[in-house]
């Protein structure tokens, strides 16, 4: 039987004795089933490692709303409509008005532990399965998703924890990358060793392609953590000819058309400028970037003017797990900063001149092709294509560390952490000043 993330009973993954990162709470569920047979058989495995892209992908408490609106307020890629939402509206202000108490934070924090203490017990079971064709399977899709939470802590805070459990231990940000990436190795060496079997493939949601995404995410982490040659080897082994994406539809909505596009009460695109500074933004004179229209529309009788479009446009509109684009401005990067300019002009073109047509999501930016750049202006530029291309997809406050941006483009550089996880862990590090 398929499972969809709408057939997933979400106590799948309360079974036993839920242990999440500084939190001592003993869930004992007494109408769901043991640990033990859950992960005794192929199909318990199965529900439990579904539930993660459920906990992940679905509903204004998943992550992918959360990181999207996390990130959109701090680096000004949205306008607040309703102060109401109080944690909206305290990433829109940030500075010290975010603290602790923010339930977007918490929500990125929570499920990120979450996920990882399923896919943790979803892998180890795996491995006992006498089909190792549908264990690669299952560790290689549990694996994506402990390696996106783990990313997401990464992404938005300083230090993130050596594990889960109670009192745990914290690490810093950056070897919170290193660490996924080697979940992510390890799954595609045994995927590599045993394919992921068909039957497998027909029990998940539809649309996720494990291993071109287990590379994709390990380019993006790579990238992030500064291993240049790393990330170009992995961006490399990205088949672009191939979506992944996380599938909604009219049960399992869009979470941010679930939200924000179909309310108008939440938060909507800034505007044309993506909230990037004049030198930077998209161009609205000819040639006009295209990707203006991909991800906005214009509604003239109802403030606010610009409104979601693109991966937020419909209930059932995909989301994708990586964009094409994102590979090629990863390449770009790599080069550039080994100082292989004509190669990384090279990449940046390739995004910079394509139609939509030729692009697998139909995002054209139908620009001219640059020339004539130094190492500096190059890397300008690719962090300009990364916050147009990528708009909303919750990269951007990575990019401006990375890229060397003034703190006064952003809201907050790095989160405060949830009072849920320093008021049940002593080892909770310090708030970061902004």
């Amino acid at each position: 039987m398929k499972y969809t993330i709408k057939k997933i009973i979400f106590s799948i993954g309360l079974i036993g004795t839920l242990i999440i990162t500084g939190c001592k709470k003993d869930y004992t569920n007494p109408n769901a089933a043991t640990a033990d047979q859950v992960f005794s058989s192929a199909s318990g495995m199965t529900g439990v490692a579904v539930s993660l892209q459920r906990l992940y992908a679905l509903t204004r408490a998943g992550s992918i709303y959360n990181i999207v609106t996390a990130n959109g307020f701090v680096t000004n890629e949205l306008i607040l409509l309703n102060a109401g939402n109080t944690a909206e509206y305290q990433l829109s202000v940030g500075g010290g008005t975010l603290d602790g108490t923010n339930t977007i934070i918490a929500n990125i924090w929570s499920n990120a532990n979450k996920i990882i203490y399923d896919a943790n017990n979803v892998i180890a079971a795996a491995a006992n399965l006498s089909d190792k064709s549908y264990a690669s399977g299952l560790i290689g899709y549990a694996s994506l998703m402990k390696a996106l939470a783990m990313g997401s802590m990464s992404m938005f805070w300083e230090k993130v924890p050596n594990g889960v459990g109670s009192n745990v231990s914290f690490i810093d940000r950056m070897q919170g990358y290193t660490n996924a990436i080697a979940i992510i190795d390890n799954a595609l060496s045994i995927i590599s060793t045993n394919p992921v079997s068909t039957s497998f493939l027909a029990n998940i949601p539809g649309g996720i392609d494990i291993v071109n995404s287990l590379q994709a995410v390990k380019a993006r982490f790579a990238i992030f953590s500064g291993n240049n040659v790393l990330a170009l080897t992995a961006a490399n082994a990205v088949d672009l000819t191939k979506k992944s994406t996380f599938n909604f539809d009219a049960v399992s909505l869009n979470p941010i058309f679930e939200t924000a596009t179909s309310t108008n009460n939440v938060f909507q695109p800034i505007d044309s400028t993506f909230g990037l500074p004049p030198s930077l933004a998209p161009s609205v004179i000819s040639p006009v970037d295209g990707r203006i229209a991909f991800y906005t529309s214009i509604n003239s009788t109802i403030a606010p003017r610009f409104r979601v479009n693109g991966f937020g446009a419909t209930a059932s509109t995909a989301i994708p797990v990586y964009l094409p684009s994102e590979i090629i401005l990863i390449k770009a990067e790599a080069y550039t900063r080994q100082n292989d300019l004509p190669n990384g002009l090279n990449e940046l073109n390739k995004v910079v001149t394509k139609t939509s047509s030729s692009d697998l999501f139909g995002i054209g930016a139908n620009q001219t092709a640059l020339s004539g750049l130094s190492q500096t202006q190059l890397l300008d530029q690719i962090y300009r294509n990364r916050c147009i291309e990528l708009f909303m997809s919750g990269l951007k406050l990575e990019d401006m560390r990375r890229f060397g941006r003034p703190t006064s483009e952003r809201k907050r550089n790095l989160f405060p952490y949830p009072f849920k996880e320093r008021d049940n862990n002593p080892n909770t590090p310090a708030d970061p000043a902004f």
